[in-house]
């Protein structure tokens, strides 16, 4: 099982690295400048992480929080972001149509070999791995970035689901905090490809930079489990107050419900009335989210009021447990005391109602 554990922590993350090397990559490409490289070096303090989990933690995870993917989200998010600042309208037909004519180059290069030279296998394998890498460079800006943006989600779904269960989270909770960043992960990845779109938002660095600002801050819900994790309920009696009950008995809820509120669907709702109300930036898709957001709040905040009433019924419920039990208790030793004073009345009454047969019976003869 160690040995699993160990296998899965160092794939999840030498996959971390590749991709966040990917996108230093094409931030070089883009900018054409080789100083860019310097991003890879972010990569240390996840490659760090990776011999301090080993040695002192056996490659398993840690108790609330995930290391290995905000370290991830620290090698990769500076990268997309200069991808995003230095976007360029391209013409990705033009594009496509000298990869297809590339692609056309080398089927007739290798029709015009000699069967006796496609002995030499390898020679065909450098030759499509060398075009295979010219096509990629090739692709237009917008379809690289949109391409790592999708990546980028699916690598923090399947990277946490591969990273080793640590602390107190079991299979169970792994499963749904899965399925919560799976539909979380569509909201965030249309919040910055219909939003960054816009001609009147990219011709805006301000607002270019307060979308991709509200972008990386809901970045920070994927390290944490506490949407899946309940708090111990301490047995004293300050935990019958108000707000430690409260927080005892729905901890889960109330994380899941403040990061949705405060982490993503409350600032995108923000962010997208603004565009729509002051920036007059309005489409379907647009439209479409911001209702989505708007519900999602309310009925987190109905959830919250449901859950206030059912602890303060809890609350009440054990205020009033001692005092039923006490009036129990003198119920039953008043019961007590009256049964033993009607037996002590009767044990009384009987001698007085056979001392006259006795007397009687000892004077007749």
């Amino acid at each position: 099982m160690w040995g699993l554990d160990l296998l899965n922590a160092l794939v999840t993350r030498l996959l971390f690295v590749l991709h966040s090397l990917v996108g230093v990559w094409r931030v070089t490409v883009v900018k054409n400048e080789p100083r860019y490289w310097l991003l890879a070096l972010l990569n240390l303090l996840l490659l760090l992480e990776t011999v301090l989990t080993l040695k002192f933690k056996r490659g398993r995870g840690y108790k609330w929080f995930s290391p290995a993917i905000f370290l991830y989200l620290i090698s990769i998010v500076p990268s997309l972001w200069l991808l995003e600042m230095h976007h360029e309208n391209q013409h990705c037909n033009v594009q496509s149509e000298g990869m297809s004519q590339n692609m056309s180059r080398k089927e007739d290069f290798n029709q015009t070999r000699k069967p006796s030279e496609h002995i030499h296998g390898v020679d065909d394998i450098i030759e499509t791995a060398r075009l295979f890498v010219n096509n990629l460079s090739r692709v237009c800006e917008t379809v690289w970035t949109l391409g790592l943006h999708q990546t980028f989600l699916l690598m923090l779904i399947i990277g946490r689901w591969l990273l080793p269960i640590g602390g107190t989270i079991t299979r169970d909770q792994l499963s749904e905090l899965l399925l919560m960043f799976v539909g979380t992960a569509a909201d965030i990845l249309e919040f910055t490809t219909e939003t960054l779109k816009e001609n009147n938002v990219r011709n805006n660095p301000g607002l270019v930079c307060a979308i991709l600002l509200i972008w990386t801050w809901s970045m920070l819900q994927f390290p944490l489990d506490l949407a899946v994790q309940h708090a111990a309920c301490p047995s004293s009696a300050s935990a019958r107050r108000f707000p430690i009950l409260f927080f005892c008995l729905y901890s889960a809820d109330l994380w899941n419900i403040g990061i949705s509120v405060f982490i993503q669907d409350g600032p995108f709702l923000v962010v997208r009335l603004i565009l729509m109300i002051y920036f007059q930036v309005i489409n379907h898709m647009l439209v479409f989210f911001a209702v989505k957001n708007s519900l999602v709040v309310v009925l987190h905040i109905y959830r919250l009021v449901a859950l206030a009433l059912a602890a303060r019924a809890s609350l009440q419920d054990h205020s009033q447990g001692p005092k039923t039990e006490r009036s129990r208790q003198a119920q039953s030793s008043e019961g007590e005391r009256r049964g033993w004073e009607g037996e002590a009345r009767e044990g009384l009454s009987l001698p007085l109602q056979t001392s006259p047969v006795t007397s009687d019976s000892h004077s007749s003869p």
